[in-house]
Order: structure tokens, then C-alpha cells, then sequence
């Protein structure tokens, strides 16, 4: 999709604006980081339609990265249903992430 074919909003507009200044080598990455704690609902896939859709659109990358932080609540059907949801949307993540891959470095920082 070109410049003059966006759909003219302020998220476009700022997305536009770093991709014209270069910033981050003029890449556009998006995530979706849900909490796999529970289905989906509309909201959600508002939220899909908005960071994987703004990636599509620049040719960039959308990444979902799992907030799985509280044990207790999330189950690996959920995170199973969420890769189902948003394939069924007609998406796919670049990536697949999850947050406690991330607890180790967090540790040493702090």
C-alpha cells in the first residue's frame, strides 16, 4: 500500500512519520500481548485488526508476545485459542513470544 493509499488517522499518520524519518531503519514491528488467562472477546479483536493490520499495511512484522506473568490464571488452552483467533482473523504472528522468556534479563537488571 502507498502513502496516498493510507487510510488517514492519527495512528497512520504517526506510523508514516517514522517510517519517513528512518527511525528504527524506517522497519515497522507491532505487537498484540494479550494474557492467556481466558477466550478472546470483541476488544481483542479490535486490537488484532489494529497491530497486525498497521504492520500489514507498511510491510512490517506483527509479533504476539504472551503476558504470561500469573500462573494461577493462564492455561495453554487459552494460548492455543489466541494463535486460533488470530489465524481465524487472517493473520499470522511474525513471531511468538512470552513474557516469562524474558525473567531472567529482567532479574539482572534489577
Amino acid at each position: 500500500m502507498t502513502a496516498s493509499d493510507m487510510p488517514s488517522n492519527f495512528i497512520y499518520d504517526a506510523i508514516a512519520a517514522d517510517v519517513a524519518a528512518g527511525n528504527r531503519g524506517g522497519r515497522v514491528q507491532t505487537r498484540f500481548p494479550p494474557e492467556p488467562n481466558g477466550y478472546l472477546h470483541i476488544g481483542h479483536a479490535k486490537a488484532i485488526v489494529v497491530d497486525f493490520g498497521a504492520a500489514a499495511d507498511f510491510e512490517g512484522t506483527c509479533v504476539l508476545r504472551l503476558d504470561d506473568t500469573n500462573p494461577e490464571t493462564e492455561d495453554a488452552d487459552f494460548v492455543n485459542s489466541i494463535i486460533h483467533d488470530i489465524e481465524w482473523l487472517g493473520y499470522e504472528p511474525a513471531e511468538v513470544r512470552f513474557a516469562s522468556d524474558y525473567f531472567g534479563r529482567l532479574y539482572e537488571w534489577a
